[in-house]
């Protein structure tokens, strides 16, 4: 490879980078393992209130 092929692979990469970076994020954001349990026991805590209440 020449000079000139690799400076213009190394613009090119710089180019998709920036679109990349750009371009809008559909990947819902990560929540752990220990944050979901959490989050389903609040879940199930505030549909056990909502029972008892309609009783």
């Amino acid at each position: 490879m020449n000079r000139r092929q690799k400076g213009i692979e190394i613009v090119k990469a710089r180019i998709k980078k920036a679109k990349a970076k750009l371009a809008p994020q559909n990947k819902p954001k990560y929540i752990s393992k220990a944050e979901r349990a959490k989050l389903e026991l609040e879940a199930e805590s505030t549909e056990d209130t909502a029972i008892d209440s309609e009783s």
